[in-house]
C-alpha cells in the first residue's frame, strides 16, 4: 500500500486538484501558477484542495503558459570549494523562500566549460543567472544571454561592460587591512603567495610600475590581482618599498605550487619575517611549507591569510585570517536576481560587500635573532615534516 501511494501522489495532478476544489482546471491553473485573477476564496479552496492532495507542479507545463521555469541557473568556479559552498547556501536559502529551485553548474574555472554550463542553462529555460565569471574583458557568451533577455547577476568578479547588477567583495580594502594589521607589528619585510593569473599587460614588475603610477582599474581585475593592490597600497602608506623579491606569482590555483613557490621564497637568503596568501589554496600550499621546514608561527615567522577557513581556528596558535561575507554574498546575488525576473528595470547594482579581520595568535613582533635561526637551519630540515 505504501509504495503504491507515494507513487500516486507523485502523480497528482491539476486536474484532480480543481475538481477536488469545486473550480475550472483553468482556475486552479491561475491559482498555482500565481498569475491571473482569482477571488480571496477561490485561491484558499485550490490551495488547501493542492495541499491535501500533496500537489507537486509541473514547471515546465508552468513555463510553457507563464514563461517561467521558476529557477535560477548557477555557473560556480568550483563548487567544492569552502567559498562556493557558503555563498551556494545563501542563494539557496533565499530562492527557496520565494519558491524558487536552483540548477548548479561548474566552470572549474575553464572558460569553455563556463561556456558550455551557460549555454545548458539557456537550453533549461532558466529565468535568470547568477555566474562567476571566468573572463573579464569579452565574455560574448554572457552578453548574448543579457541580449535574449535574461538577467545575469555576477558574483566575485566583473565583466567589462557587461549590462548586469553584481555583488563583489572589496578586497582591496581587505587586504590592506592585512598588511597594514602585520605592519603595525612591526614588520617590513613582508611575502605574498598568490595565483596572480590571466594579467596579458606585461609581467609583476609592470603591474606594480602601473599600479605606483594609477594607472590600474582595481575593479577590472581578478581578485588576486585586487589583493595584491591592496597589498601595495599599505606599503606605499607607510613609506616601505616594496622589494620585488619577496612577491610570489604562483600562477595557478594549485596548493601545491603555492608549496613549491613558499619554500623557495622562505629559504631564500632574504626571506620574509611575514607572510600573507591571498586565498585558500594558497594558504593550504604555504602552510605545508612552514610545516616542512619546521617554523613555528608566530615565534619564526608571522602569517596572515585572506579566506578564513575552518582549519585556521583549530590550529595553533589560530591563524589571523580576513573573512569573506559569502553566504551573503549568495543571498544578495539571488535577491538581485529575483528582483530581475520580476522586471525591476532600475539601473544595475554593483555592490561590494565588506571582509572582516579575524584576530587569532599567528601575528607577532619580528625577532632578529629567530629570523637568524631560522634561516640557518632551513635546508637542512627541508626534507623532515614537522
Amino acid at each position: 500500500m505504501g509504495p503504491m501511494t507515494e507513487k500516486r501522489t507523485k502523480n497528482v495532478t491539476i486536474i484532480e486538484v480543481a475538481r477536488l476544489a469545486g473550480v475550472s482546471t483553468a482556475t486552479a491553473g491561475r491559482v498555482l501558477g500565481g498569475y491571473g485573477y482569482s477571488s480571496e476564496q477561490i485561491r484558499d479552496k485550490v490551495r488547501e484542495a493542492a495541499e491535501k492532495l500533496d500537489y507537486r507542479p509541473n514547471l515546465l507545463a508552468r513555463g510553457l503558459i507563464t514563461g517561467k521555469t521558476q529557477t535560477i541557473g548557477v555557473v560556480a568556479g568550483d563548487m567544492e570549494s569552502p567559498f562556493y559552498a557558503s555563498v551556494l547556501r545563501g542563494i539557496a536559502d533565499v530562492a527557496r523562500n520565494r519558491g524558487f529551485g536552483i540548477v548548479v553548474t561548474n566552470s572549474d574555472e575553464i572558460l569553455q566549460r563556463e561556456r558550455e554550463a551557460v549555454q545548458l542553462l539557456m537550453e533549461k529555460q532558466v529565468d535568470g543567472m547568477i555566474v562567476t565569471p571566468s573572463d573579464l574583458q569579452s565574455s560574448n557568451h554572457l552578453r548574448s544571454v543579457v541580449a535574449a533577455g535574461c538577467p545575469i547577476v555576477q558574483i566575485d568578479r566583473l565583466v567589462r561592460g557587461l549590462e548586469a547588477d553584481s555583488v563583489t567583495v572589496d578586497n582591496v580594502k581587505g587586504a590592506k587591512a592585512c598588511i597594514e594589521h602585520v605592519i603595525a607589528a612591526g614588520h617590513r619585510r613582508i611575502g605574498l603567495i598568490s595565483e596572480l593569473e590571466q594579467f596579458t599587460a606585461g609581467d609583476l614588475k609592470s603591474f606594480i610600475d602601473l599600479e605606483a603610477h594609477g594607472r590600474v582599474d582595481p575593479g577590472a581585475l581578478y581578485p588576486s590581482w585586487q589583493r595584491l593592490v591592496g597589498y601595495l597600497q599599505a606599503h606605499r602608506e607607510a613609506g616601505i618599498t616594496v622589494d620585488l623579491d619577496l612577491v610570489r606569482r604562483v600562477g595557478a590555483y594549485s596548493a601545491e605550487a603555492a608549496k613549491e613557490e613558499t619554500l623557495d621564497l622562505l629559504q631564500s637568503s632574504g626571506r620574509p619575517t611575514a607572510l600573507f596568501t591571498t586565498d585558500g589554496l594558497m594558504s593550504a600550499g604555504a602552510m605545508d611549507a612552514i610545516s616542512e621546514l619546521a617554523l613555528e608561527l608566530p615565534q619564526d615567522l608571522s602569517l596572515i591569510c585572506f579566506d578564513d577557513l575552518e582549519w585556521m581556528r583549530f590550529l595553533r596558535p589560530g591563524i589571523t585570517a580576513i573573512a569573506q561575507p559569502l553566504n551573503e554574498m549568495g543571498r544578495t546575488a539571488a535577491r538581485l536576481i529575483l528582483s530581475r525576473i520580476n522586471g525591476d528595470p532600475s539601473p544595475f547594482q554593483h555592490q561590494v560587500l565588506t571582509p572582516a579581520l579575524r584576530m587569532r595568535g599567528s601575528v607577532a613582533g619580528p625577532k632578529a635573532q629567530s629570523l637568524s635561526r631560522s634561516s640557518e637551519r632551513s635546508k637542512p630540515r627541508r626534507s623532515a615534516k614537522a
